[in-house]
């Protein structure tokens, strides 16, 4: 396997090793899907019955049950929406509220100067914060950001029209080719970009900055 290729893979590893990936991102899926082949009161039953499965696993295995009550609630809540409103549509506000708000810290992280890139990289990492304010490493996370508000306001604009429209079918379709894989690729192509603009800005690596190391500095050359 060539190293960059296992490069990506340890560090999506690392990133998505924070999260409840499964809990947070099945039942929404088998919801669109089966929405989309037997109707919403399938979708519906479905999705619930998914995270409740989920749920029982992670409890069988002693596992933490966090990640799988947040994605059962998610799943409840788009569900309840959709029922309050009468419109199969309304599953999807959640998601579209929710990137209406990653629009906005977006765009607040990139006005203050401390980037939501570098944010989320510190959660999933626990790198030293400040590190990532150096002023020849911020540049890097706040490029990448950039990129991310441009692409969640895209995508948020495409939601909000075809909610309106009331096209449930297009709707459907968009958040599942802009969901997962879109994210997949947003996240390989931010790290590609992202530690190659680490070297070119020949900033302190982060073990560097903890040891307080003088420049000239050999720069972080693995991990975004």
């Amino acid at each position: 396997m060539p190293e960059k290729v296992r490069e990506l893979l340890d560090e999506f590893r690392t990133v998505t090793g924070k999260v409840g990936l499964l809990d947070t991102i099945l039942p929404p899926l088998l919801f669109l899907l089966l929405n989309g082949l037997a109707g919403f009161t399938a979708a519906m039953f479905g999705a619930l019955g998914l995270s409740a499965l989920i749920a029982v696993v992670r409890l069988r295995r002693g596992q933490s049950l966090l990640y799988a009550l947040a994605g059962l609630g998610s799943v409840g809540l788009a569900i309840a929406l959709a029922l309050l409103l009468g419109r199969s549509e309304g599953f999807f506000l959640p998601g579209i509220v929710n990137g209406g708000l990653t629009v906005a810290l977006a765009l607040v992280s990139l006005l203050i100067r401390k980037p939501m890139v570098a944010w989320t990289s510190y959660l999933a990492r626990r790198w030293p914060l400040d590190w990532y304010w150096h002023n020849q490493v911020r540049p890097a996370y706040t490029e990448v950001t950039v990129v991310w508000l441009l692409y969640f306001a895209a995508k948020l604009f495409w939601q909000v029209s075809l909610f309106q429209g009331n096209a449930v079918d297009t709707l459907t379709l968009v958040n599942m080719l802009t969901g997962w894989p879109a994210t997949v690729i947003l996240l390989i192509l931010s790290y590609l970009y992202g530690t190659w603009r680490l070297a070119q800005l020949r900033g302190p690596s982060v073990e560097e900055y903890r040891n307080g190391s003088p420049p000239p500095w050999s720069g972080q050359r693995r991990g975004f």
